[in-house]
């Protein structure tokens, strides 16, 4: 009997991308070992080299930017101590060096004794730096002048201060009880003693110590002004008893006039009651007039 043969050995399939598996009996190939490169061939050696050559100029980099910083640093040190120090000159020149020290004081609004009055009050030292001169406390001093209604103090550079004056204007006269004659303004402020009253200057009289209080001169003053010039140019006296008593002279005829108000009724009543020449008219309570 012949013996039975052995089945043929079936080809092996492999699928695709599948390594090769050697057929037995053949030698296995050795792997392939790739060929060393440029960053794996020597460590520490030409890679270094090119990491070395790059970080090279970034160090020089820094270091620049460091010693530009330092020198923007000292420049600005040095900008703020030279500033520092034109402030610390500015300040002594213009406060404690005689460069900007005061040489004259000027006074303007009035002359004479009174110019020479207001100097004194102002008080205000040649040398003293014109900066720290006190305008406030100068303008203080002189406004104890009762004569002066404003007073106005300024630096005037380089070297001059100004004080600026407003005298007060007088309205009329008072002839207090103890017989002096007191100037008074248009406000009632009684501010000087004269020897004889300045020409066109109305006098009054006060006829006792209450005759001479704000409220008496303030109806004094309220007359004057109501008179109309062809009256006041007859007017030869003006008495002040009280706020509510005024008594005036116009040639023969005494007109009682009373206190404040009322001036222009008063005013139109008179002039319509002197026509009647009369030696006395009470205009106190024009509504109802007296006439004696």
């Amino acid at each position: 009997m012949s013996r039975p043969q052995p089945p043929a050995a079936r080809p092996s399939r492999r699928r695709a991308g599948e390594p090769g598996r050697p057929a037995s009996g053949t030698a296995r190939q050795a792997p392939r070992v790739p060929p060393p490169t440029a960053r794996n061939a020597v460590p520490g050696g030409a890679s270094r080299r090119g990491g070395d050559a790059r970080i090279a100029p970034a160090t020089a980099r820094f270091e620049e930017r460091a010693r530009a910083g330092r020198r923007r640093r000292w420049r600005q040190a040095g900008w703020g101590a030279l500033a520092a120090a034109v402030v610390a000159g500015l300040v002594w020149l213009v406060g404690w060096s005689p460069v900007l020290a005061v040489e004259d004081l000027q006074v303007q609004g009035v002359s004479g004794a009174e110019a020479t009055a207001v100097r004194a009050l102002a008080d205000v030292p040649v040398g003293l730096p014109l900066a720290r001169v006190d305008t406030a406390d100068v303008e203080a001093r002189v406004r104890t002048r009762a004569a002066l209604a404003e007073v106005a103090v300024e630096r005037s550079w380089p070297r001059t201060v100004v004080v600026r004056v407003l005298p007060r204007t007088p309205a009329l006269v008072l002839r207090n009880p103890e017989g002096q004659l007191e100037v008074v303004d248009r406000t009632g402020v009684r501010y000087g003693v004269v020897r004889t009253a300045p020409r066109g200057v109305p006098v009054v009289t006060a006829t006792s110590s209450t005759g001479t209080s704000p409220e008496s001169l303030a109806a004094a003053l309220a007359l004057l002004d109501a008179l109309p010039s062809g009256l006041a140019e007859r007017v030869s006296s003006i008495r002040v008893s009280s706020a509510n008593l005024l008594t005036l002279q116009l040639g023969k005829v005494t007109v009682v006039w009373g206190g404040r108000g009322q001036e222009a009724k008063k005013v139109a009543v008179l002039q319509a009651l002197l026509g009647t020449e009369p030696a006395v008219i009470d205009v106190s309570a024009p509504d109802t007039p007296v006439t004696r």
